[in-house]
């Protein structure tokens, strides 16, 4: 009786994801997260759903969808099935339902969150949100990583933090990630420097004041978007 309800349960999941698909933005997406050989995203597969599309399928079914359920969807081809099961997975992880599970599970399955909106999307209200009261000493495993995806999920992991106006975890983080080699990684260090900025402009000051000079030239951008155009000059002359 369980693996039958199991079964409906994806079975419903995949009909509705297959019934929002559209090719047309599914040719787009293809373009749009570079999924052309040698690019980040190659051989990803998309059906062409928007994210408010996804996240009306992730409500429907994330209070009665199991672990199992997700482990099946997360390891599809199909990017929208990996989305919808990780947002799912917030959800149930913002109604307090398996939270452990739910930050172990995400640590189980990087290979899987394979792509800068998977990672975006749920990491900071899972794997960040786990750990603002638990060690984090994982976060500086993953930052070392040879995995790209590994590396974005212990940035991004840190929006938890700075949320809560908690930095430190944050310029670590960045300052190991200075000489990275991937411009998706300085998108997402520039993007969190500037959220500690948004808070508290002299800690962000102080990082660009002692790093500026060998910062890639789009974590530097990024980083600085929000301060006043006399200092944004300023720092990009220097």
């Amino acid at each position: 009786m369980l693996l039958n309800i199991c079964i409906n349960v994806l079975s419903e999941i995949k009909k509705d994801l297959f019934g929002l698909s559209d090719p047309v933005r599914a040719k787009h997406s293809q373009r749009f997260f570079k999924t052309g050989p040698g690019q980040y995203g190659e051989g990803d597969v998309f059906l062409g759903l928007t994210m408010p599309e996804l996240r009306v399928v992730a409500k429907k079914y994330f209070k009665e969808v199991s672990l199992v359920d997700v482990q099946e969807l997360v390891k599809s081809k199909y990017h929208e099935f990996r989305m919808c099961a990780l947002v799912m997975l917030v959800y149930k992880y913002e109604k307090d339902m398996e939270r452990k599970k739910i930050y172990e599970f995400f640590l189980k399955n990087t290979k899987y969150i394979n792509n800068w909106d998977l990672v975006d999307v749920t990491v900071p209200k899972t794997v960040g949100a786990y750990l603002v009261d638990h060690d984090r000493s994982v976060l500086y495993k993953l930052v070392k990583s040879s995995d790209l995806w590994e590396r974005r999920i212990a940035v991004l992991a840190t929006f938890a933090f700075i949320r809560l106006g908690d930095f430190k975890d944050s310029l670590a983080i960045s300052e190991i990630l200075l000489k990275d080699k991937h411009d998706l990684i300085h998108k997402a260090v520039g993007w969190m420097l500037r959220e500690i900025g948004k808070r508290d402009e002299k800690v962000l000051e102080e990082f660009l004041d002692k790093h500026y000079a060998e910062m890639p030239r789009t974590m530097l951008r990024y980083s600085i978007e929000r301060l006043e155009e006399g200092k944004r000059k300023s720092y990009l002359k220097k």
